[in-house]
């Protein structure tokens, strides 16, 4: 009675049209992706990835100025300082890991969770024999381990399994809470390992190990995302699933493997928590996840996928740092830290809403 639909199995096949744009082409979210010629000068600077950064880099010294005059010199130390760079190692790790998620198209509100679990099974009494009896290299490894097959699981369930991917990762933040309690058995475990915290603890040209191995991921994490195919695959994925299974990109393992990478920064931060709190414990990186979604969208990240930065997202992650460190100076109350961490994130979604705006002017509102 009616004619057969196209055989999707096949369409893949078709060689692509040389003169269709791409998909990065046509969305315009690549890292690079020129910004919108509409409106003056003045206009598209402002809505380019270097006038976004330089309002960040503004908006980071505006919160040290407010530092200074509310808490005194005593903000502007160098021990301070190093306070606030060692607390934005951690968020910063899992942050990087969150920007590919987001970048992709997805949301991953695990990591604490899996940050958690990390930490508890690498601390564990039998971990710890093993790397005094050999070496502590055995506890980063656990912990990248556990880290991995968390997300490797998350991934499989978002993409292969079609769950939705708040519910698989809410899931896993639930069930990896509960499997570090159970293994921790509701008891801090005490790292005692003495080459462990002592290789963690040092600094290399004044500057804490921590923050360097936060420098390290944040470096190879704007090379994979700006100079390698897996980075200009996630753009095009999470601009149009479609477009990008119609070009030969395979989704749903690409998909996984991004998971798969927010599971092992999450590992990462759990290293860097075992060795700022000598101790495993089922509550480490509770809501940090919350966090590092504020600092992967204040950075410049777009919720819906297809568009973010590496750089921003750094500026994010020290934004939200130097800010927990100015109410901390001023005694503010975790109550009023919560409002203002909210307050930011509604500001940022709105603003990311008008820049949209401003690109597609020929669009109306939904």
């Amino acid at each position: 009675m009616s004619q057969n639909p196209p055989d999707l199995a096949t369409a893949g096949s078709v060689p692509p049209d040389p003169d269709a744009p791409s998909p990065l082409a046509r969305h315009g979210s690549g890292p690079g992706a020129p910004a919108s010629s509409g409106g003056g000068p003045l206009a598209r600077l402002v809505g380019s990835e270097v006038g976004r950064n330089a309002g960040l880099v503004i908006v980071l010294a505006l919160i040290f100025v407010v530092g200074v005059v509310t808490a005194g010199g005593q903000f502007a130390s160098s021990d301070n300082v190093l306070t606030i760079l060692r607390y934005a190692a951690g968020l910063g790790v899992v942050s990087i890991g969150m920007t590919f998620v987001i970048i992709g198209g997805g949301i991953d509100l695990s990591v604490g969770s899996v940050l958690g679990l990390a930490s508890v099974w690498a601390s564990t009494l039998a971990t710890q024999t093993i790397a005094a009896g050999s070496h502590w290299v055995v506890m980063v490894f656990t912990a990248l381990a556990v880290g991995t097959v968390a997300g490797l699981v998350t991934g499989a369930l978002v993409a292969y399994g079609r769950v939705v991917a708040f519910i698989a990762t809410l899931a896993m933040l639930v069930a990896a809470r509960g499997l570090a309690e159970i293994i921790a058995q509701r008891r801090t475990q005490v790292v005692e390992v003495d080459p462990f915290l002592d290789a963690f603890r040092a600094d290399v040209l004044g500057v804490p190990v921590l923050v360097w191995i936060f420098v390290v991921v944040a470096a190879a994490g704007w090379f994979l995302l700006n100079r390698t195919t897996f980075g200009r695959r996630t753009v095009a994925v999470g601009g149009n699933p479609e477009a990008a299974r119609l070009a030969g990109i395979k989704v749903a393992r690409h998909t996984m493997l991004l998971y798969a990478l927010s599971g092992l920064c999450a590992g990462i931060a759990g290293v860097i928590w075992l060795a700022r709190t000598t101790a495993g414990s089922s509550t480490n990186g509770t809501l940090i996840e919350l966090d590092a979604i504020a600092a992967v969208v204040v950075g410049g990240t777009l919720l819906a996928g297809g568009r973010g930065t590496i750089m921003g997202t750094v500026l994010g992650v020290l934004i939200f740092a130097a800010l927990t460190n100015v109410f901390i100076q001023n005694n503010l109350t975790i109550s009023s830290q919560s409002i203002a961490k909210g307050a930011i994130i509604v500001l940022a979604v709105l603003l990311q809403q008008r820049l949209a705006a401003r690109r597609a002017p020929g669009r109306r509102a939904a």
